[in-house]
């Protein structure tokens, strides 16, 4: 029996870089972006999100990936059950650091170490493409944020009443940066 409030794995998860649109995944990553705001997360929208809103959402990722967006996936059994972005720095002073952003996990899946498959994932491939230094930003206090702090990351600061939840109570953000790469 694990302990509790540690993740116990999933039989069949698996992790992959997604590089270019494929049949069917925006469906699945629709799904996911609605859960995740649907359960509180403060990732950009609000609770009146609309599954067009969420599909245009995921068509200007698409439109993205490369050089402006990597995007990692989560699946079991073919379903979409995470998602994890990076976007690299593109200005010529700071190539050799991106923003980890969006780090989704269904409802359903969460405590299960599916936030912790992406994250592996994404900071290793992002070492691998040169990149030493990634940031992110969370609301204080929540979930996520002990996630970051037992994987090492570290807090740079706070900015009171930064961001809104989806209900659009305003929360403290926390910044937090992590030296990758080295």
């Amino acid at each position: 029996m694990s302990e509790p409030g540690r993740a116990t794995a999933i039989q069949g998860l698996s992790v992959r870089e997604v590089r270019a649109r494929e049949p069917g995944l925006g469906s699945g990553l629709c799904a996911l972006l609605l859960d995740s705001v649907a359960y509180g997360a403060s990732i950009g929208f609000l609770s009146s999100l609309t599954r067009d809103t969420a599909e245009r959402y995921w068509d200007e990722v698409f439109d993205a990936l490369g050089e402006r967006v990597r995007l990692w996936v989560a699946q079991i059994d073919g379903d979409v059950v995470g998602a994890v972005q990076v976007t690299p720095c593109l200005k010529p002073n700071g190539r050799h650091r991106g923003d980890l952003q969006k780090l989704l996990v269904h409802s359903e899946f969460r405590r299960h170490g599916v936030a912790t498959a992406l994250m592996d994932m994404a900071e290793r491939s992002a070492a691998r493409a040169g990149l030493s230094l990634l940031v992110l930003d969370t609301i204080r206090g929540c979930d996520a944020e002990r996630l970051y702090q037992r994987r090492g990351w570290q807090r740079a600061g706070a900015i009171p009443d930064y961001a809104g939840t989806p209900d659009g109570v305003l929360h403290d953000t926390v910044y937090y940066y992590k030296i990758i790469g080295r």
